[in-house]
């Protein structure tokens, strides 16, 4: 990190290893967190042990004891290369939750082979509370498979930091068309719907303007669906599996600030160029 990071600081993207450098930022400082990690690394990973107790109306010091271990225990009996994603996935979560502001959100993006392990851990981890939606973005492009029903969506579980105080503003987020507008009133089909915990959505076009080049690059409005809704103009919102600087693009463009990470010299670059090419300014 070129300087130590504070709220006063102007937008920032470091290129390092997200644990180390996140766990250099101030407590309660960003009002999002979006995460989109390696779905299932498969890598030795550093391990990071915590077995202090959360509480909701103080300092977060830990997660819960006994009962997650008996969970993770559980989960690791029933696949045995749970140990060593969710070995790599928990330090980083917990600092998430660290970094979160009270009235904070938590976006935790995942696909199938892991979003019901991440669910079942982040219950006992943060408790069921905080748990506000799972978010299916559904897609549909690529290889369609005949021998089983085609997999064609991500999950995305949405967890507050305090449920008591957490920010969501509904009025904020772009509406979308209504896929029966014969059933409502012109007024409503000029207006849109707001839309559901169901997200249909393309991916980025391999042709398009938004393509990057950067080989799992989500879509701008996406990342804006979240922001709107879990922000306000000025808050922070941070990334730490940056990847190619979608996060970034898009809090900019809805005067949000920003830092981003990721340990990849290619993913830096491709970010900065983006940031750059758009008129974003950061260091």
């Amino acid at each position: 990190m070129p300087a130590a990071w504070t709220p006063t600081s102007a937008n920032r993207v470091i290129q390092g290893d997200n644990l180390a450098v996140v766990s250099a930022l101030p407590d309660g400082a960003f009002t999002a967190v979006y995460l989109d990690p390696p779905f299932n690394t498969g890598r030795s990973q550093s391990r990071q042990s915590t077995t202090s107790v959360r509480s909701v109306t103080g300092a977060i010091t830990g997660f819960k004891g006994q009962q997650y271990d008996r969970i993770r225990g559980d989960l690791m009996s029933y696949d045995d290369r749970f140990e060593d994603y969710w070995s790599f996935l928990e330090p980083r979560l917990a600092e998430a939750w660290r970094l979160l502001s009270d009235d904070g959100t938590l976006y935790l993006h995942l696909d199938y082979r892991e979003a019901h392990y991440a669910k079942v851990l982040l219950d006992a981890l943060f408790g069921r509370e905080c748990f506000l939606n799972e978010i299916i973005w559904a897609y549909d492009y690529g290889a369609k498979s005949k021998s089983r029903w085609p997999a064609k969506h991500d999950t995305i579980l949405v967890y507050v930091r305090n449920p008591a105080k957490y920010h969501f503003d509904s009025a904020e987020v772009d509406r979308e068309p209504y896929m029966a507008p014969g059933l409502v009133t012109p007024e409503k089909v000029a207006k849109g719907k707001l839309p559901t915990d169901v997200w249909w959505h393309t991916i980025v076009s391999p042709t398009g303007k938004e393509k990057t080049g950067y080989p799992t690059q989500k879509p701008e409005g996406i990342l804006r669906r979240m922001i709107q809704a879990s922000t306000r103009e000025g808050d922070w919102v941070l990334d730490f599996f940056a990847g190619s600087g979608t996060t970034g693009a898009a809090a900019a463009s809805l005067r949000r600030r920003f830092v981003l990470v990721d340990e990849s010299p290619d993913a830096v670059a491709v970010i900065r160029k983006r940031l750059d090419k758009a008129g974003v300014a950061f260091e």
